[in-house]
């Protein structure tokens, strides 16, 4: 399995695609395609039948996955990309920003 820098609960940034520029939190990380759920970003409709959770049916707008690679992680306090890098503080090991050195 890859390793990803990316994890459900950040904020992230699109930075290439259809959606550049648009912020979001990630909802879901699919590591077999090496996809991501973001908040508001690459939205779908999508055609539903008549059921018993929505006996109308009709057309649902709902977020569909976008690569990993045209994400990028953005800085809790500055709100720009950056990078991550992990350390030891007292026995546990943390995210932090490269940028502002701040624990994500």
């Amino acid at each position: 399995m890859t390793k990803f820098k990316i994890k459900t609960g950040d904020i992230v940034k699109v930075i290439a695609g259809d959606h550049k520029g648009i912020e979001g939190k990630v909802t879901r990380v699919i590591r077999e395609n090496n996809k991501a759920i973001v908040e508001g970003v690459n939205m779908v409709s999508k055609h539903t039948k008549p059921s018993a959770k929505s006996p109308q049916g009709g057309i649902v707008k709902k977020e569909a996955p976008i690569h990993i690679s045209n994400l990028s992680l953005l800085d809790v306090k500055s709100k720009e990309i950056t990078k991550t890098g992990t350390r030891v503080e007292g026995d546990k090991k943390v995210r932090f920003s490269k940028k502002s050195n701040q624990v994500l």
